[in-house]
Formats: structure tokens, C-alpha cells, sequence
């Protein structure tokens, strides 16, 4: 009888074990940035070609590796890091399963010179597919220099699921991000395609973050620093005015490694609550202190899921400590002092005699005779009669007005056949044939231009509106990326932008029913979209925008309508493909039988 169960060869588990380290060309320059940084490293450099399926390098003057330790390295479960099961509850390095460079040399074709300050020559070790190929001494620099090229070459099924050049290079930039924030006393420069993207110096942690994500970002930060006997926080939140439907910058670090830790984000959004709008985030770049052993970084392989002995106490002190630095920080409301609109004031003139005022009155005006009274030539209010006068009169106008309305609405609304009122200035009440109908004027509207600038990019019929002075931005060097992508797809929208070079860019015109926005929010919060869900297929990419920018030129909750302006929201509003929902599937409208208003009484 054959056996079912066999052990598989070396070469297949090895594929295996890399699929859950190297998942795609960012994981590997994670993993070799990081071993950069745990090897001492003071200058990193990335140079990358085809967002990684091509080639990856990293350049690092670090402390390097004797021979022997080259060749070791590259097995299984071979680390540095570690030496028994207790250090991984006192962990200070980034790594320490000894799985990276065994995994990316198990799907890709990988070179690696390294150097020791105290070697005269160095070693070259070229592997294939955990295949040793070359190794021979050569001269090289201090440190180590990884070459790693044709990721997935003998995995084809994975280097197919690759998404585009922009999407992979995205997500490089991110990782590359997360290790550049927290270790700001390391110079890094990335490079793609042979380009300079990145060039961080040494420098200091707010001046990091600034050459990161653009200049504007320096006003918009607040410090924290809160020290207890569990928990020491330091770093940055944002202020009121950075405030926005997405923010892509917000990080969370532990001991100096990156975490994404949902909880903990809603303790910094319930410090901000009720000062930001429902829905709004603020940027923020949080770093704890923790002892080692309080923490479990062994979880899953990216290393980015942590656990803590004892979060609901870390929660309480996140937040408080956010709410201190809002409190403490946040600038007060500027004092207006501009005069424009305010009256002459007269300047002393100490040559003119003063004047003394003359105040005159009536000697014969007398509060209490009826004949003075302006009220005198009224009908007589104060009796029985002359209310019942009073309301009758009122009773007629209002009837007349009644009649006249009901004349106008027939005659103008033969073919909508229903009456409305507003609500809340937010909801649009129709009373229909057998029932209410309740919508949400800010998701109408919405679902209407989404379809009007879907309809409009497709046809090449986009109405753009020029703006009487340019507005200039600089883009953070990931924003950058993106718009250098979806350029094609803003100026199918409508949007007239010239690039300025180096990230900067120049709206000269926006869509139709886009006036009088924050442009520089808005186009942040389009690229923030894609870089939250990967979207690839253009044809998407232009849905995603025209949603973005409907729910910023839609009516906002809050403002009042006229009758006509409710009537046109609603004629339009069920005129489009799918009325009851907005892009994103939320519901536009509900409705009510009289059936089902009766029974709730």
C-alpha cells in the first residue's frame, strides 16, 4: 500500500515558506532595509527598476559579513538576532526568524558583496533559487550591497498577480516610509527607474516628517510627550486644521518598530471627539516605550500585528495623552483685525476748540396719551373683536397662498406628481401616493454628479472652470508618484494642472460645481484613495475619481433648499442608474407605507 503523506523536497517548502515573507517587491525591500538598519547602518541606498520585478538594490554601509557568515545567512531559520526562546520576549532588533534572505533567495536570483572594516577583501555570493552559483572574494566597501533580480522567476503564478509599476512602487515607498520615520539619524535615497525619488539627510524627527510629506505639514503638527511607569509617548498628532475625510499619514510605532494597531487609532480619533466632524481623521506619528517583555512581536510574519499585555490601560493613556497635547497646543482663534468694512475714526486735532453735543427732544411727547401713540390709528387689538378680525384676515391670505401653491405645483409638476418640504436642512421630504419618501440630500446629490462626471469622462464632454489665479501645492514624493499616474485621468475629469517638476503642481481649472473648494484637499484626498485600495484598471481609476470629487461638489447637509432646488435634486436623483445607493453602497432614501406610519401609532 503507498504512502500518502511524504515530506516535501527542500525546494518546494522553501517556495512555500517564502510566499509568507515575500509577497510581493515591497517585502523585500522591507526586510533588506531593515536588516540595514539592524546591521548599524548610517547611510541606505535603494535603487530599483520596474518597481522591483527588474531589480532591486540596497547599498548599505554597515558593519558586513565575514565569509562564512554570507554564506549562512542565506538558510533557513539563520539569524544574529537571537539565541534561545526568552530573547524573543526582549527583542531590540527588527528581525529575528532568520527566514528573509532564505525566502527571497528561494524566488529570485540574488547577489550579495559584503565587507567587514577589519577584512582586507570581501565575498560575492550569487544564488538562484536557494542555489549557491558564484562565490568568490572580491574588493568592495564596508558593508553590504544586495542585489536581488527577477523576483518570482521560478514562480510564475505569483509574479503574475503583481499589480502595475505605480501600485508596486507604492507600496515600496511605504515601507521604505515606515523605517525612514523612526530612524531619522539614518540618510536614505531611493531611486526608480535611475530617478532620485527620496533624498533624506540625517536630521531631526519633525524635519524628517517634513521632507516626507511636504512642507505644509510642519504647521499642522502638535508634540506629544507623556511619561508614565507603563507607557512613555512621544512624537507628533495633527492640530484642527489638519483635519480630513482620509488621512494616509498615520503611524503608530513600538520600541522603534512599525504596528498597525486599530485600537489604539480609535483612542487618538476620541481625544479629537467633538471638535472634528464625524467621519474626519487627523495625521499622526505616535511612538511607545514599552519594556520588551510587555509585548508579543511574534504573530505573523510581517511583524506588524503586536499584542500588549494590558491595552485597555495603554488606550486610557493614548488618549489622554493626545487630548493633552490638543489642549495644551492647539493655537487659539485668530482676533480679526482687519478694518476694511469698519467706519472712519476721526483723528484728534488739537488746534479746534471742542464742541460740546446739543441733545434735543419732544417736551410734549408723553408716553402714556393714546393720541401720540403710533399704534393709535390701529384697529382696537386688545378686544375680542379685533382679534377675531385679525385672524380672520390672516385665515383668507393664508388660504388665498395656499391655493396659489397648490396652482403652482400642478402646473409646474404634472409629471413628478409629488409635494416635498425640507427637513433638518438635510433630509428631503416627499409625500407620495401611499406613503413618505425620506432622501438625503447630500447622497443624492452626490450619486447625481457622479453619474454627470462619469457620463462627461467617458464622452469627452468634460465642462472645466478656469480659476482667476493659479493655486500651487507641493505633493509629499508617494502623492507624487500617484499623480504622475492618474494625471491622464484628471484632465478627464475636467481638472487643468501643470506640473511643476519635483512634486509641485499648479490647479489652473477644476470640473464644473467645483468652485470655492480647498484644491489642495481635494487632490490629496483623490490620490489618499488609491493609495488606501489598489486600483489598477483605468476604467476604475476614472469611478474612483469622479466619486471622490461628487462628494466634494455635492450640497452638504446643513443647507437650506428652495422648492425648486428639492424638486430638481429629486427629478434628477431617480433619472440615475441606481437611486437607492450611493458609489459607495449607502443608502440614498428610505421609504414609508401608510400602513407602516399608522402602525407606529
Amino acid at each position: 500500500m503507498s504512502s500518502l503523506i511524504r515530506i516535501l523536497p527542500p525546494d518546494v517548502a522553501s517556495q512555500i515558506a517564502a510566499g509568507e515573507v515575500v509577497n510581493r517587491p515591497s517585502s523585500v525591500v522591507k526586510e533588506l532595509i531593515e536588516n540595514s538598519v539592524d546591521a548599524g547602518a548610517t547611510n541606505i541606498k535603494i535603487l530599483v527598476v520596474d518597481a522591483g520585478r527588474t531589480s532591486i538594490q540596497v547599498i548599505d554601509n554597515g558593519f558586513g559579513m565575514n565569509p562564512e557568515d554570507a554564506k549562512t545567512a542565506f538558510q533557513r531559520h539563520a539569524t544574529s538576532k537571537i539565541k534561545e526562546s526568552d530573547d524573543l520576549y526582549s527583542l531590540s532588533t527588527f528581525g529575528f526568524r532568520g527566514e528573509a534572505l532564505a525566502s527571497i533567495a528561494a524566488v529570485a536570483q540574488v547577489e550579495l558583496r559584503t565587507r567587514r572594516q577589519e577584512d582586507e577583501t570581501g565575498i560575492l555570493i550569487e544564488i538562484a533559487g536557494s542555489e549557491i552559483v558564484t562565490e568568490e572574494m572580491v574588493a568592495c566597501p564596508v558593508g553590504c550591497n544586495f542585489i536581488v533580480k527577477n523576483l518570482f522567476f521560478n514562480v510564475p503564478a505569483r509574479r503574475k498577480f503583481l499589480k502595475g509599476n505605480q501600485t508596486e512602487f507604492g507600496h515600496i515607498l511605504t515601507e521604505v516610509e515606515r523605517v525612514a520615520i523612526v530612524r531619522p539619524d539614518i540618510a536614505i535615497s531611493l531611486f526608480h527607474q535611475g530617478e532620485e525619488v527620496l533624498s533624506l539627510p540625517v536630521s531631526s524627527l519633525k524635519q524628517r516628517l517634513v521632507n516626507l510629506f511636504g512642507k505644509k505639514i510642519n504647521q499642522q503638527l502638535l508634540p506629544v510627550d507623556v511619561s508614565t511607569s507603563v507607557l512613555t509617548i512621544t512624537g507628533f498628532t495633527g492640530n484642527l486644521e489638519s483635519v480630513r475625510k482620509k488621512v494616509s499619514e498615520q503611524y503608530f510605532f513600538v520600541n522603534g518598530r512599525y504596528m498597525k494597531h486599530p485600537y489604539f487609532h480609535k483612542a487618538v480619533q476620541s481625544a479629537y471627539e467633538g471638535m472634528i466632524q464625524e467621519g474626519c481623521q487627523v495625521p499622526y506619528f505616535l511612538f511607545f516605550d514599552v519594556p520588551a517583555d510587555s509585548i508579543d512581536v511574534n504573530i505573523h510574519p510581517t511583524k506588524t500585528e503586536i499584542k500588549f499585555t494590558d491595552e485597555q490601560v495603554l488606550w486610557k493613556i493614548v488618549a489622554s495623552a493626545v487630548k493633552e497635547s490638543v489642549g495644551r497646543f492647539e493655537s487659539a482663534p485668530m482676533i480679526d483685525f482687519n478694518t476694511s468694512d469698519m467706519p472712519d475714526i476721526p483723528v484728534m486735532d488739537n488746534t479746534k476748540p471742542a464742541i460740546q453735543p446739543k441733545v434735543s427732544y419732544d417736551t410734549s411727547y408723553n408716553p402714556f396719551k393714546t393720541a401720540s401713540s403710533p399704534i393709535s390709528s390701529s384697529p382696537k387689538t386688545t378686544s375680542a373683536y379685533g382679534w377675531d378680525k385679525l385672524y380672520e384676515k390672516l385665515e383668507k391670505e393664508r388660504q388665498k397662498d395656499d391655493l396659489a401653491e397648490q396652482e403652482l405645483f400642478v402646473g409646474d409638476a404634472v409629471e413628478q406628481k409629488y409635494k416635498l418640504f425640507q427637513h433638518k436642512n438635510r433630509y428631503i421630504v416627499l409625500e407620495q401616493e401611499g406613503g413618505l419618501c425620506i432622501i438625503d440630500q447630500h447622497r443624492a446629490h452626490t450619486r447625481i454628479l457622479y453619474e454627470k462626471y462619469l457620463n462627461e469622462s467617458v464622452e469627452q464632454d468634460v465642462v472645466s472652470q478656469g480659476l482667476l489665479f493659479p493655486e500651487m501645492f507641493q505633493l509629499s514624493p508617494i502623492d507624487a508618484q500617484w499623480y504622475s499616474e492618474l494625471k491622464d485621468n484628471f484632465a478627464a475629469m475636467g481638472f487643468d494642472i501643470s506640473d511643476m517638476g519635483h512634486g509641485a503642481i499648479a490647479v489652473q481649472g477644476v470640473p464644473y460645481g467645483l468652485e470655492n473648494q480647498n484644491y489642495e484637499t481635494l487632490i490629496l484626498d483623490i490620490l489618499s484613495s488609491y493609495r488606501d485600495e489598489t486600483v489598477t484598471l483605468k476604467d476604475q481609476q476614472v469611478d474612483r475619481m469622479a466619486f471622490v470629487v461628487a462628494q466634494k461638489a455635492a450640497i452638504k447637509n446643513g443647507k437650506p433648499l428652495l422648492d425648486d432646488e428639492m424638486q430638481e435634486i429629486v427629478k434628477q436623483l431617480f433619472e440615475t442608474s441606481v437611486p437607492s445607493r450611493t458609489p459607495d453602497g449607502k443608502i440614498v432614501y428610505i421609504q414609508q407605507t401608510d400602513d407602516q406610519i399608522d402602525r407606529l401609532f
